[in-house]
């Protein structure tokens, strides 16, 4: 498996989530008379907690490798 293929599964399964949470909000608001369960809260937070998680470690990944990278380059030129 290549690193591209990962990345889109990883960044899929959190767009996924994120998209799940926010149809399920919608749907509890308005098929359940402007009241949202608690349940579905709950299930909101895991959702977004999961899909920042995703997201940030892997921009936190991105820009230590590019730091890492630069920094071996001004090494190797001196």
């Amino acid at each position: 498996m290549t690193t591209h293929t990962k990345e889109m599964i990883t960044y899929s399964s959190a767009l996924a989530m994120l998209l799940s949470g926010i149809i399920l909000a919608f749907l509890s608001f308005f098929l359940n008379d402007h009241d949202i369960a608690n349940g579905v809260l709950i299930y909101i937070a895991q959702a977004l907690v999961y899909s920042g998680s995703i997201f940030g470690v892997a921009l936190y990944i991105k820009s230590k490798l590019v730091e890492f990278r630069s920094e071996m380059k001004k090494m190797s030129k001196e």
